[in-house]
């Protein structure tokens, strides 16, 4: 299968496009720097034409309202040059428990994108993970002051970029879900306590004191970025990920 990764030379998409490849498939990467726009549509033509299915792997950058916009004329753009070229699967990454996290400007705009996507015209997955392992040290620099970095206790269950670019991959090399597959990492951590991990593990003079109203994560109500039980489970755990 023929395979246009939007978004393939990111994190997850650099990734996603070697496995594929790997498996024999041909799959190839699009982004600004291959001379692809999602928001003017530049590129967005040759990108889909010949291709089985599209995988968006495309990110807003920012966190804010202007997020909305983002995904919301990036699908609408995608959409349109995937019907046009009969593109017969269109693939997406959201985050588990979007929906259930209104007050913050970014999981609304995801939310959004998943709304666009299942309406749209073209048979879909949707493909929603737990936190990335990876953004652990990103999360402790945003409520960073001194030497002291405030975390909530909110509940994550972290997954490693691996295990997340592996089931984009699987996910897209099938047929469409028309709906959700939910990954997540093995283990639940309070979001104080994974900091506090991180910094044992990495120690850098910093350590963590627990405050429920710091940074992105305090908006989190319960345990909704964890696991739902259809689940699956990937497993690297953040223990052996850290060493």
């Amino acid at each position: 299968m023929r395979f246009a990764v939007i978004g393939g030379t990111g994190l997850i998409g650099s990734q996603v496009v070697r496995k594929l490849n790997a498996a024999g498939h041909e799959a190839v990467p699009h982004s600004q720097s291959t001379g692809v726009d999602i928001i003017s549509g530049q590129g967005l033509d040759e990108a889909a034409a010949g291709a089985d299915v599209v995988i968006n792997l495309t990110n807003s950058p920012t966190f804010d309202e202007a997020s909305l916009d983002f995904f919301r004329t990036s699908m609408d753009n995608l959409l349109a040059a995937a019907e046009k070229h009969g593109v017969r699967h269109f693939v997406i990454l959201s985050i588990v428990g979007v929906d259930q996290v209104p007050e913050l400007d970014y999981y609304r705009a995801k939310a959004l994108q998943e709304d666009i996507l299942a309406a749209g015209p073209v048979p879909y997955s949707i493909v929603r993970a737990t936190q990335f392992m990876e953004f652990m040290d990103a999360t402790l620099s945003w409520t960073t002051s001194g030497d002291t970095v405030r975390l909530p206790a909110t509940p994550l269950q972290p997954i490693a970029a691996e295990d997340v670019s592996d089931a984009v991959a699987e996910v897209a090399s099938g047929n469409p879900l028309q709906g959700i597959r939910n990954i997540a990492g093995p283990d639940v951590f309070p979001l104080d306590e994974l900091g506090r991990i991180t910094l044992a593990a990495h120690p850098d003079g910093r350590s963590v004191v627990t405050d429920n109203t710091a940074g992105l994560f305090a908006a989190v109500q319960g345990d909704v970025l964890t696991a739902r039980p259809d689940a699956h489970i990937a497993p690297t755990r953040y223990t052996d990920w850290l060493a």
